[in-house]
């Protein structure tokens, strides 16, 4: 079977990291046929007048899923994080971001295994703002439906259950934020009953940073709205090696889009110095996902055999290989494990 998947290969270092992923993909043996996209971010604005083409967004709805490097979002200005616009157009709204201890990787922990799943369409990025002008006063609005809570603290027992999860944590803030947090919370406690085999805890979101800088290897999966899920997946990242080691998937009924969560890195872009480790374990949850899962296993120990050996390494986990060179190594890899 082949399986056709969408491009997409960002700015900045995205194209190095993108060619490095789909060199290992195209070792575990799987046939993929490439659609590859380039207009995104601050290019296509130049070039089409919108930072996320309509044409990109018709592809990824007729191959149903997309491999994405990085794109730029400007800071306090700009247009909007086409991120977030490609999440709200797809309906993807589960955010999954593993955080797993990898070997020859040095970190402050060890035997990290966290799930960390936020809702990815709403709550304080559904872009609903106003600004008063004369009285200087910006408003951000918040919103939390049942139907967007149902859907991802769903999501996240299901998907805890189809693995062997044993626990689930939700994150909340309902002792301040008693209407749309509690609305989340208590969701939570209702749909707990249904999934006797995982156990259901609660943290507040303050205490749960706290708790994951202390003891992370206490958690294993978290389900949270859309802001504090994208602080605490940040927060995982780091106990286990930074943004550059970890994984990234927005998933919706009908779409998904696998992506490198890190940014786009200018400086390097071009150097071929950057680490694709992220991105090739994005392509590892797309291969889960489109039903090859000897593939990702594969994939998977390949690149763990490549961090583990510690001989071809980019200069940001200890190593001086170009990107292309971890690559082939963690592409030979893959190939011995077919």
């Amino acid at each position: 079977m082949t399986h056709r998947i969408t491009l997409i290969p960002g700015d900045g270092i995205g194209p190095e990291v993108v060619d490095a992923a789909v060199r290992v993909v195209e070792a575990t043996g799987v046939s993929i046929q490439w659609e590859r996209f380039e207009s995104i971010g601050a290019a296509a604005l130049e070039r089409e007048g919108t930072p996320l083409p309509e044409a990109l967004v018709d592809l990824i709805r007729e191959t149903r899923v997309a491999l994405k490097g990085p794109v730029a979002t400007p800071i306090g200005k700009g247009f909007k994080s086409v991120n977030v616009q490609l999440r709200q157009k797809l309906d993807l709204h589960a955010n999954v971001r593993p955080a797993r201890t990898l070997p020859g990787i040095v970190t402050r922990f060890q035997n990290v295994n966290l799930l960390i799943f936020r809702e990815n369409t709403e709550g304080l990025y559904s872009g609903i703002e106003t600004f008063d002008e004369r009285n200087q006063i910006a408003d951000s609005t918040a919103r939390i439906t049942r139907r967007g809570s149902e859907r991802i603290i769903r999501f996240a027992f299901e998907y805890a259950r189809r693995l062997g999860h044993k626990q689930l944590t939700l994150v909340h803030k309902a002792n301040i934020l008693k209407l749309s947090s509690g609305m989340f919370l208590e969701i939570g406690r209702e749909m707990a009953g249904q999934y006797p085999e995982v156990t259901f805890n609660e943290r507040i979101i303050d205490n749960m940073c706290m708790q994951l800088v202390m003891y992370p290897e206490r958690y294993d999966c978290i389900v949270t709205t859309n802001l504090f899920g994208d602080i605490l997946s940040d927060l995982a990242a780091g106990l286990v090696g930074g943004l550059g080691v970890v994984a990234g998937a927005n998933i919706g009924t009908e779409y998904a889009v696998f992506e490198a969560v890190h940014g786009s890195a200018p400086d390097i872009a071009g150097q071929n110095k950057a680490n694709p480790t992220a991105l090739i374990l994005s392509a590892e949850m797309m291969l889960r996902h489109i039903g090859e899962p000897r593939a990702a296993d594969a994939l998977r120990d390949g690149l763990e055999d490549t961090l583990r050996e510690g001989t071809h390494l980019t200069a940001d986990v200890g190593g001086h290989h170009s990107t292309s060179a971890f690559a082939d190594r963690v592409a030979a890899h893959v190939t011995d494990r077919r």
